[in-house]
């Protein structure tokens, strides 16, 4: 019994140490305030562990869920759009909405699953690149706390990969805690304990085409169908429709207080769903419940989280959420440029998503998608055809 509930422990403390840095990065990137965004991040980690649990007790399945880690990416690329805070929180409901569909109505999911993989890996590619050369570029503007960071990184890296990630988050952390003791007044505003703040969402097709839309299918291409793909591959046949109804309905619920997507955890995934859950297939349900369980113990200090990053040095969590995106990075350019014969529609997807691109309000990934679709079509379906 201890063992499928340790691996669910680490599951989930695997999942916020390598990612909550990206979270709170995103929201404030499309308007959210410090205290807004502890709140999305506080119904992020409700929505995802009420569902994991529910998913696990009742499938007796470790099916663990998620926030979007592409998708809060995403939102950094898109901060730079002209819509408010209401507006983002409009397009999360959206992008919630839509994955609730997905299980509804079948046809939708079969919709998502007709968009090329390697369209879809390119734009997630050219999202992540400008947050992951923040490591790089503050590692020449505050040296001194970025440097240990990243050397903690390579070091565990070469002996403990999974383990990587988590402990340069620590590190990054253990110096914005450091800071903070010498800016005590920053951090003094925020409240430690945390809170819902209730947003009222509007709806703009500028927000919708910028973020919902590209943030649905980000999250469905790289977090959901992997996430199936996992506890496939561990003899788990999770049900597709339950599984989305779920966590859309957990999105749409959490977008009401600054929460922008929920899904089935993919990397993490394996660490309930694998050997370290125990020998015995029929009990690792237990370690979904557990990661459940551990999320809301962590969302008991993510109020103090958020308070202590807001007073680390400007950069350092930026910097540190570039660092946690560098293997998605690279798993997404691998994959989106492996194909020679899709190698041309790649580049582009990935280009103008990288690019900042925007027009008639419309943002780099909404082009991005159009601009990778139409080369595929037009001109590599040809070649292939003749």
């Amino acid at each position: 019994m201890s063992q499928p509930i340790l691996a669910g422990v680490i599951t989930a403390l695997v999942g916020y140490l390598s990612s909550f840095a990206v979270v709170l990065a995103g929201l404030q990137a499309v308007g959210a305030s410090q205290s807004q965004a502890a709140s999305g991040l506080f119904a992020l980690i409700l929505t995802q562990a009420v569902c994991g649990i529910a998913l696990s007790w009742m499938t007796r399945m470790p099916i663990t869920t998620a926030w979007s880690t592409p998708g809060a990416a995403l939102l950094v690329g898109a901060g730079g759009a002209h819509f408010g805070w209401n507006e983002a929180v409009g397009a999360f409901l959206v992008s919630g909405a839509l994955i609730m569909l997905t299980g509804l109505i079948p046809p939708l999911g079969r919709l998502i699953s007709a968009i090329p993989e390697k369209i879809a890996q390119a734009m997630l590619a050219g999202v992540l690149l400008q947050l992951c050369l923040v490591p790089f570029t503050e590692l020449g503007t505050i040296p001194q706390f970025v440097g240990p960071v990243m050397a903690v990184w390579l070091v565990v890296l070469a002996f403990a990969p999974r383990w990587a990630v988590p402990a340069a988050m620590t590190v990054a952390l253990g110096i914005a805690v450091v800071s903070s003791s010498f800016q005590y007044d920053a951090a003094a505003s925020l409240t430690l304990h945390p809170r819902l703040e209730w947003v009222v969402p509007q709806f703009s097709w500028e927000a919708i085409t910028g973020i919902a839309l590209p943030l649905f299918i980000v999250t469905m291409a790289s977090q959901n169908v992997p996430g199936m793909a996992v506890l496939k591959s561990f003899g788990y046949k999770a049900p597709w429709s339950a599984s989305m109804i779920a966590t859309g309905a957990g999105s749409v619920l959490g977008s009401f207080a600054g929460g922008h997507a929920i899904n089935l955890a993919a990397i993490s995934a394996a660490l309930a769903a694998g050997e370290e859950a125990g020998p015995d297939l029929s009990r690792r349900w237990i370690a979904g419940v557990s990661s459940g369980a551990s999320y809301v113990l962590l969302g008991l200090i993510s109020g103090a989280i958020v308070a202590v990053a807001a007073a680390s040095p400007e950069g350092l969590i930026p910097a540190a959420a570039g660092l946690a995106l560098l293997g998605t990075l690279g798993a997404s350019a691998s994959s989106a440029f492996s194909d020679p014969s899709q190698r041309l529609s790649a580049l582009l997807t990935f280009l103008i998503a990288a690019s900042g691109l925007t027009i008639a309000g419309l943002g780099a990934a909404f082009w991005a998608l159009v601009a990778g679709l139409a080369v595929r079509t037009l001109i590599e379906c040809k070649t292939l055809k003749s």
